[in-house]
């Protein structure tokens, strides 16, 4: 099964937000693929900010479970795909684990520009970087499915 890993700064906030909407948008597409998420300066056991579980309530998705994890490069070596919510992420992805097929999640989406970081921000903030990060999720498809070659 392929695996993708989503990635930002302490995976509280954008990153479990980017592994429950492409969970959810990868089933409704029939894309059979394990996703993940962690992040670049995590401390290991943390939940999900309030905020980014009031925004994902909205979407039908339940964050209360997640648990920050560290990137490590044993997690990045056994991705097939890593996403990145900024260059900065990216930069320290590479450094990490070198031959990773890794891009922003805007560049993968044929974008541009970081997705924004609501920490910290209101609701209204954060709905906005799910909804950013949601618009990108269904601009991946496409080219998710032609590059592992899943025929939905």
């Amino acid at each position: 099964m392929y695996k993708i890993v989503f990635v930002c700064t302490g995976n509280t906030c954008r990153s479990p937000m980017a592994e429950a909407l492409a969970g959810l948008i990868f089933e409704q597409h029939n894309i059979d693929v394990s996703v993940c998420s962690a992040g670049v300066s995590a401390g290991d056991g943390y939940p999900a900010s309030k905020n980014a579980i009031a925004a994902m309530h909205s979407e039908g998705i339940d964050l209360r479970t997640h648990k920050s994890t560290q990137v490590t490069e044993q997690l990045l070596s056994g991705a097939n795909l890593i996403l990145t919510m900024t260059s900065t992420h990216l930069n320290i992805v590479k450094s990490i684990c070198p031959q990773s097929n890794a891009f922003t999640l805007s560049e993968y989406a044929m974008s541009d520009g970081d997705v924004s970081d609501p920490f910290g921000g209101s609701l209204e903030v954060y709905n906005d970087c799910a909804a950013q990060i949601k618009e990108l999720i269904m601009a991946s498809v496409p080219r998710l499915q032609k590059d592992f070659n899943i025929i939905p």
